[in-house]
């Protein structure tokens, strides 16, 4: 009986001591994610920007222009799409594609330009 006692105390201990980690744990987490900055809205006015640099000599970027390549669909085109989802587009943006240049874009500048594509949605 004596050895039955002592492996329960054992075990509540442990059950103790790992329920006391695993609070302290979640509470670090919540600090953290209070401490975090806010995720930052993309920016069409610097997806524009993007746009203009990258993507006018292929694509019809805005209402504005007349003429691209007619192989390379309009910005207008790609944000009617059914499905599209301004997030897909930032990925496929950060990805290389051989038909497409290198723009090496930062997350936040795919962001922006996916954006700025869906701001054109006809």
């Amino acid at each position: 009986m004596a050895h039955g006692t002592m492996t329960q105390r054992i075990m509540t201990q442990r059950i103790m001591t790992t329920a006391v980690v695993l609070g302290l744990a979640m509470i670090g987490l919540a600090v953290v994610a209070a401490l975090a900055p806010p995720a930052q809205a993309a920016d069409a006015q610097n997806g524009e920007k993007l746009a203009q640099r990258w993507c006018v000599s292929c694509h019809v970027v805005g209402p504005g222009q007349r003429a691209a390549s007619a192989d390379t669909p309009p910005f207008s085109a790609i944000a009617s799409r059914s499905g599209f989802t301004a997030a897909e587009v930032a990925l496929f943006l950060l990805t290389p594609h051989p038909r497409m240049p290198d723009m090496n874009l930062s997350r936040a500048e795919a962001a922006d330009l996916a954006a700025y594509i869906a701001a054109q949605r006809r």
